[in-house]
């Protein structure tokens, strides 16, 4: 029992609310258990400060029969604490500290391969050449279908892009 206090003890919840990228829901759920686990050990140093002493004398003197007293003194001296086996509660708590080790290294690499994407096209975008820059030739080497296309629309005599007026408004006065 002294090591899971010494882990509770251990636990930084501010840099476990802050200091990781975590969900809302997860962040709301350690939330509820830190409350949970703070109102339990209020309960536990409430209990442990209370006086758990029989005063057998004080009952022995102002009842009239003090076999009941004995009898009650003898059952409270015999009654022992029951161990609980709790190897199947750890088991159980070990399992599912295990799943979530693994789903946070899962979250983890999945968070790594984004970053390293975001990276690789941040970069892209720092190396781009500008707009200005860029040309007819170089558009049609990288999209060939575009020059199809454009002299496709020339050779019908079409002049009108379909969905620019949608998009950017009509430029005509009439």
């Amino acid at each position: 029992m002294s090591v899971a206090r010494s882990a509770a003890a251990k636990i930084n919840w501010s840099k476990l609310n802050s200091g990781l990228l975590l969900k809302q829901e997860t962040t709301a759920a350690l939330a509820t258990f830190r409350k949970r686990f703070d109102e339990t050990q209020r309960q536990l140093n409430q209990l442990r400060e209370q006086k758990t002493d029989v005063d057998f004398a004080h009952y022995r003197s102002t009842l009239k029969n003090k076999a009941v007293v004995d009898r009650l003194q003898g059952a409270l001296q015999a009654q022992k604490a029951v161990p609980y086996d709790l190897a199947g509660q750890l088991k159980v708590i070990g399992a599912f500290e295990a799943k979530a080790v693994e789903k946070a290294q899962a979250t983890a690499g999945q968070v790594d391969a984004n970053l390293s994407d975001l990276k690789a096209a941040l970069q892209n975008i720092d190396t781009a050449r500008p707009v200005e820059d860029i040309t007819l030739d170089d558009v049609s080497k990288i999209f060939p279908e575009f020059e199809k296309e454009v002299e496709e629309a020339v050779k019908k005599g079409e002049w009108y892009t379909p969905g620019y007026d949608e998009k950017f408004g009509s430029l005509s006065l009439l």
